[in-house]
Formats: C-alpha cells, structure tokens, sequence
C-alpha cells in the first residue's frame, strides 16, 4: 500500500534515494503487482489477485492517460489490455460461481 500512497516515501527508505519522474507511476503500479500477488496467494482467491491487478492498473493507467503527463504510445493499448484481462476475469469468476452453485444445489 505504501507504494501506491507514498512511493517516494518507500524509495528513500529501502534504497537511501528520492524516487522521482516516470520512477513514481512505475512503483505505483509495481504496488499493484504486490498486492494482487498477496490477495491471489491466499487459498482459492487467485482470481481475485489476478482481478485486483488488472482492474487497479487499467484504471491508474488511464488516469495518468487522461491527466496528460504520461502519455506514451503504448499507454492507451495498455489500458484496453488490461480492461479486457479484468472482463475475462470478472467473467470467469462468475462462471466458477454459477458451477459451484449447480454442483451444491
């Protein structure tokens, strides 16, 4: 969480430096990546870590898209990729949840 709400906060106390430029959207998404992983590693969440990367970063990417200031031209294909992989997910969890609900029923 400290890599999303202060990442040059985390960057002078593990690496004795100021993160700054293109270093902050980089670690805030590197954030995303640490607690997705931390969600899908708890049993039968790993969906939900797999969702809560792809949702976050799609919607961090587009608002640093739409604010301006980071603007690349993979940016915009970026964000659909990671829109799309977040439906797929959303979509396969609710699959496994209709599946689960016919085999208890």
């Amino acid at each position: 969480m400290a890599l999303l709400m202060v990442p040059s906060l985390v960057g002078r106390l593990l690496l004795g430096a100021e993160l700054i430029g293109i270093a902050l959207p980089v670690a805030r998404v590197a954030g995303m990546a640490l607690i997705g992983l931390g969600v899908a590693c708890w049993p039968g969440l790993a969906l939900a870590g797999m969702l809560t990367y792809s949702a976050g970063v799609a919607l961090y990417l587009a608002y640093l898209g739409i604010g301006g200031e980071w603007v690349g031209p993979l940016l915009w294909p970026g964000v659909a990729l990671h829109a799309v992989m977040a439906l797929l997910l959303v979509w396969t969890w609710r699959d496994e949840r209709r599946t689960q609900a016919t085999h208890k029923g």
